[in-house]
């Protein structure tokens, strides 16, 4: 293989997976709190298993938070309705068990610093009209398609659990083709009740396929992506019925790549959903992504990776990186000089220039927090004035 050619991965999950309910959950909290009270401040987790919802962490705000309706609510919007899905919002139990911010830390954001310490990725590339790399693109888009035939009934068979994963092969480090799609998605049992035969399995199996085939992976994968067969794994195990959070305990902050890039770019570790944006782990994460992507745009590069870090009570970043993987038009030292003078990196400079003051987060936490239109940090509004 030369250089350059290499096959990439990334996966997406669905609404319903246990970790994204949390992500929804815990977003559905901050959003709730920030209605009416815009300066609270919220670290908030969430763990899900089966008939069971434990919400915790901090939160200093002025408003009430109905917090087992908040629970109700998003698990019922997601769908999970009736216990033979192995989840129901009617009748799982919710236990918070919530503080106020450590003194020790308000201390810090009091004066305009970073709530705490770390490294946050940013990034953008010209693979796709969203600047985001294809392989999270495409998966991204799958498991939409999952939840949406889903939700309208031209799949009636679905459940809210679900995955994806796509495989892109790349020539010459640009995307030239699909060479995996993998579907796992949660399902009724259609054939033989919870004890089937295999021959049973197997007609279920080859009904899903079927199904999954035409009405989500053909309608999302672009035509111009297929050059002769490419590989198509549809529930590899052979069946899904048990899933959410009966299938596997959901915690937040748990699909981080997910989250972000699929893999494609790095990541500094710490989790965006919960989080208020005075926590750098996530407003300085949007703010890296929004000045890649404007600088892209732009035409500084083709690929671009911004790397900003923070101490913990202080207000500017101790350190600013730019890599451009050889895309650049110029140096990596001169766009981090284009950074600092028109971008405001303090909390208090992204907060503002994003609004993330205001209750936009339970949006973000399924289906990818980048490369989506209806947020802030995805506009292009800076590229003229970078040239400036």
């Amino acid at each position: 293989m030369k250089y350059g050619n290499f096959l990439f991965s990334s996966e997406s999950v669905t609404e319903g997976h246990p970790d994204k309910i949390a992500d929804q959950i815990s977003d559905a909290v901050l959003d709730a709190a920030l209605k009416d009270d815009p300066s609270s401040r919220v670290a908030i987790e969430t763990f899900v298993t089966t008939g069971l919802v434990v919400v915790g962490g901090e939160m200093t705000t002025k408003t009430y938070v109905d917090i087992p309706g908040l629970v109700r609510n998003t698990i019922k919007e997601i769908g999970y309705d009736h216990s033979y899905k192995g989840f129901d919002y009617n009748t799982c139990g919710v236990i918070s068990t919530i503080d106020q911010q450590s003194g020790d830390i308000a201390m810090g954001v009091d004066r305009d610093g970073a709530g705490d310490q770390g490294m946050m990725f940013g990034f953008a590339c010209d693979e796709t009209p969203e600047f985001m790399p294809l392989p999270i693109v495409m998966a991204h888009k799958l498991t939409k398609q999952l939840s949406k035939c889903r939700k309208d009934g031209s799949i009636g068979f679905l459940r809210p659990d679900g995955k994806s994963q796509v495989t892109v092969n790349y020539e010459d480090w640009k995307p030239d083709s699909i060479d995996t799609v993998v579907i796992s998605t949660q399902h009724d049992p259609l054939f033989g009740g919870e004890k089937p035969t295999a021959a049973q399995l197997k007609k279920e199996h080859a009904e899903i396929e079927k199904e999954v085939i035409e009405k989500v992976i053909k309608p999302v994968i672009p035509k111009k992506l297929v050059k002769g067969d490419y590989k198509i794994y549809i529930n590899p195990t052979g069946r899904f019925v048990t899933g959410g959070p009966m299938g596997d305990t959901g915690l937040t902050g748990r699909k981080i790549i997910v989250d972000t890039y699929g893999g494609y770019a790095r990541h500094g570790g710490g989790a965006f959903s919960g989080k208020d944006s005075t926590k750098v782990d996530r407003s300085a994460a949007y703010m890296a992504r929004y000045i890649a992507k404007n600088l892209v745009a732009a035409g500084f590069a083709q690929k671009l990776e911004i790397q900003l870090a923070y101490a913990i009570g202080i207000a500017e970043p101790v350190s600013i990186m730019a890599e451009t993987f050889r895309t650049g038009k110029i140096s990596g030292e001169e766009i981090v000089k284009l950074i600092r003078k028109h971008f405001d990196l303090t909390p208090k400079g992204i907060i503002k220039k994003l609004e993330l003051r205001k209750p936009v987060f339970k949006k973000t936490a399924a289906y990818g927090h980048f490369g989506r239109d209806g947020f802030a940090w995805e506009k292009l509004d800076m590229v003229d004035k970078l040239h400036s």
